[in-house]
């Protein structure tokens, strides 16, 4: 560990490739912090159980509750959650309860946003072990299902301009279909899976046409579903996994 470092900061998920490429170790690679990848199954039961090895309590890096800044970098942020207060409210208003709550943080580097977890709810991988398993008890499932919280990169181009077009005009449809569209990736590059993925490609295909100059026109197929979401099209979705 690199002189300094109080904590034990790890990160699970199925595969070496997939956590090292994991947004959610940019800032650490950035200080030059330690991680352990944990990527066997039974690793997300020991950590529940293990909550400090040698006197340095382990951490999740894909949970709330990561203390990585020093003093100026603490002050920079408050200065910028005051910036980004009006956005942070608006995303909320749109995902609704898909999300517990939105905030500005300097976890990521690279990434405009990303999805965390409770400090003691189930990680987005613990999630996908439970879900997939044959005898699991839904009321469980139910209960310890993740609580997200959008964190967004206030330095990120992306938030910037999304920032700035929010505050032109709130009432933009623009700005909800690319929050739904942020929250989406963010499902996947945070490790969840996407409730809607037939709705997810519905997005992309509609940006697509946008980027192409499509005619508005011939926008409207069939095939291509609102890019805004379709209110209890995931209830629908986890009755059908509950039968499963």
């Amino acid at each position: 560990m690199k002189e300094g470092q109080v904590d034990i900061y790890y990160i699970t998920g199925e595969s070496i490739a997939g956590v090292s490429a994991s947004p959610f170790i940019e800032t650490l690679k950035r200080k030059g912090l330690e991680v352990v990848y944990m990527v066997d199954p039974i690793d997300e039961y020991c950590v529940q159980q293990l909550k400090e090895f040698e006197g340095k309590k382990l951490k999740s890096v894909t949970k709330e509750g990561l203390d990585l800044e020093d003093e100026d970098e603490k002050k920079a942020l408050e200065e910028q959650k005051a910036e980004y207060e009006g956005l942070c409210k608006l995303i909320k208003e749109v995902l609704a309860d898909k999300v517990e709550k939105v905030i500005v943080s300097n976890r990521v580097v690279e990434s405009p946003c990303v999805l965390v977890t409770s400090e003691y709810g189930w990680s987005a991988n613990m999630e996908r072990i439970m879900k997939a398993q044959a005898l699991r008890d839904n009321s469980m499932t139910s209960y310890m299902v993740s609580k997200k919280t959008m964190e967004l990169n206030p330095d990120h181009p992306i938030m910037k301009e999304l920032k700035a077009k929010a505050s032109a005009d709130k009432s933009d449809k623009t700005v909800k279909d690319l929050v739904w569209l942020l929250f989406d990736t963010s499902l996947l590059t945070s490790g969840f899976n996407l409730d809607e993925p037939t709705q997810f490609a519905g997005r992309i295909h509609r940006m697509i046409k946008l980027g192409l100059s499509i005619d508005e026109d011939d926008m409207e197929d069939d095939d291509l579903p609102p890019l805004e979401e379709v209110e209890g099209a995931v209830d629908e979705a986890s009755k059908m996994e509950e039968v499963d």
